[in-house]
């Protein structure tokens, strides 16, 4: 059995910054244990090539939720990332940190240093924004972000002066002053090509020699001595292997695969672990619970100007912007689908936004098998507002169906289980239809294609958002922080509760959610967790 001092479990947004910032001084031998493969797949690095990743179990875990009585029953697709990069590799890029209170309602929450000012500094220096420093953004880090504000679909125009129209500030960076308002997103590109943890974090790890990075490993039990976690076993190429760590194992499987990684340790939920026939090594019934997640939905629209439709649908059109891509790495291959966005506050009582925004200028109603249709948009031209809530109240949980490591969790989203949700976005879906209805977007509109112009009424609106929402793949906090035992897995330092010798830091550690896309927000939870981690080293 090898030593290494660190054993991180996962490789993904904040797996990768952990196996680069403790291996940075040469000091300490970090394995890194990766579920999936490689990330060096064209289209895992063309951004746009997601759509071709969203099913694909090469890279992809593919989890199903429980059927959701709050989405109709229906049972909602999870996309994770299973290869270098975690889902990171196969997200959108949207590069969104969230807002200053939402942190500093995690530090209030009892967890000192979680702050927006605590944090702030750590989100700088990982960054090299394109849009160059200020008091907020930072440049010369190792994640490039790109400003997408000159490349964008010329219909993102009148989306931002109907975002206007409607009483809504442009904002020209979500990630500065204020978070309110209609913009363009940032993303995590660099040159057209994706810009993935692992391309920022872990590639440059992986050429150290304290650094050793094991794909197709998947971890199945933490080994313990007593209450201190000493090792990983996992299963690699059909045999089962072990691996120690002589400081501490840190698991970075994200909101889904730390809590399951855990409770088939025996840590756990008593009466789960013991019906499954788990030895408990310790009792925590907050382990897979608390579950949080941004619920989302589009309304679609048949338009009378040109979308990229008419460019990434015909033959010729996808020969075009694949020579594009391929010779420039430009184009529409080289962006997300989101060109732009914002968040707006349902009830001006409000103190930040609870809702955020999606502009698409593409549409695809008409789906294609086995595949999200990004790359084969409908016949006509047409184009997408979405939204999706912020910080819903609706609670859920993850949790493993048997000791088998190799069987998928059950999932029970709970979504819109409770009256505010349900009121927040019937509030927000109406205000979508203002912003088209605004003569910036109202002159160039044919008709309302989804949900359609005879939804009207409150009741059909809300029947409407339960069948065709769906997760935007933001879930968190199923080992939350804090630093009461009895209500958190983890405290303010990263340390598994009652336990010695193991720490969770992902993005299953949020206290709550934040205000936005979840990537930049675990990837800082990565820096910081592992700067936590080295101050902690005698």
């Amino acid at each position: 059995m090898q030593t290494y001092d660190f054993i991180v479990v996962g490789s993904g947004s904040a797996g990768s910054v952990l196996a680069e910032r403790l291996s940075a001084s040469g000091r300490f031998s970090v394995l890194v244990l990766e579920a999936g493969g490689t990330d060096r797949r064209f289209y895992v690095q063309m951004p746009l090539g997601y759509g071709k990743t969203f099913f694909d179990p090469a890279v992809n875990w593919n989890y199903k939720t429980d059927p959701d009585p709050g989405l109709d029953n229906n049972t909602d697709h999870w996309p994770r990332g299973k290869l270098l990069g975690g889902s990171s590799s196969i997200n959108a890029m949207v590069w969104i940190r969230g807002a200053r209170e939402d942190f500093d309602a995690w530090r209030d929450a009892g967890n000192p240093g979680w702050s927006y000012d605590d944090l702030l500094p750590a989100f700088k220096a990982l960054e090299d924004n394109e849009a160059g420093a200020d008091q907020w953004r930072g440049i010369g880090g190792p994640l490039h972000i790109t400003d997408c504000s000159t490349a964008v679909h010329p219909l993102t125009n009148r989306y931002l002066a109907a975002g206007q129209q409607a009483g809504l500030p442009l904002n020209r960076d979500f990630n500065g002053a204020v978070q309110e308002g209609v913009g363009i997103y940032q993303i995590t590109t660099r040159n057209g090509r994706r810009m993935s943890a692992a391309r920022a974090f872990l590639r440059p790890a992986m050429k150290r020699k304290n650094v050793r990075v094991e794909m197709n490993a998947l971890a199945t039990r933490i080994l313990f001595e007593g209450k201190r976690a000493v090792g990983i076993e996992y299963l690699q190429n059909g045999e089962t292997k072990t691996a120690r760590a002589g400081r501490e194992v840190i698991l970075s499987g994200g909101s889904i695969n730390s809590p399951q990684l855990l409770q088939l340790s025996g840590i756990g939920p008593s009466a789960l672990l013991g019906a499954l026939g788990i030895p408990v090594i310790h009792a925590n019934e907050n382990v897979g619970a608390n579950l949080q997640d941004h619920v989302g939905i589009n309304y679609t629209y048949r338009g009378r100007l040109p979308t990229l439709n008419q460019i990434l649908r015909p033959w010729w059109g996808k020969l075009m912007v694949g020579m594009q891509y391929v010779l420039l790495r430009s184009g529409p291959l080289s962006l997300s689908m989101n060109n732009a966005g914002g968040f707006f506050r349902t009830d001006p009582a409000l103190s930040r936004p609870n809702m955020q925004l999606y502009f698409q200028a593409f549409s695809t109603v008409i789906p294609k098998s086995g595949e999200r249709p990004i790359l084969t948009p409908d016949p006509w031209p047409g184009f997408s507002i979405g939204l999706s809530n912020c910080r819903p109240s609706s609670r859920g949980e993850i949790m493993i169906r048997s000791s088998n490591p190799r069987d998928y969790p059950k999932i029970v989203a709970n979504a819109f289980s409770t009256e505010a949700d349900v009121a927040e976005m019937l509030a927000a879906v109406k205000f979508v239809r203002k912003i088209a209805a605004m003569p910036a977007m109202a002159d160039i509109i044919e008709e309302e294609v989804l949900p359609g112009p005879s939804i009207k009424s409150d009741a059909d609106l809300i029947q409407d958002f339960r069948k065709r929402s769906g997760t935007v793949y933001h879930p968190v906090s199923t080992c939350r922080m804090g630093p009461d035992a009895a209500r958190a897995v983890v405290g303010p330092r990263l340390r598994v509760h009652g336990l010695a010798g193991l720490r969770v830091i992902d993005a299953s550690i949020f206290p709550d959610n934040i205000t936005g896309n979840t990537n930049a927000a675990s990837i800082v939870t990565g820096w910081k967790g592992a700067e936590l981690v080295l101050e902690d080293q005698k």
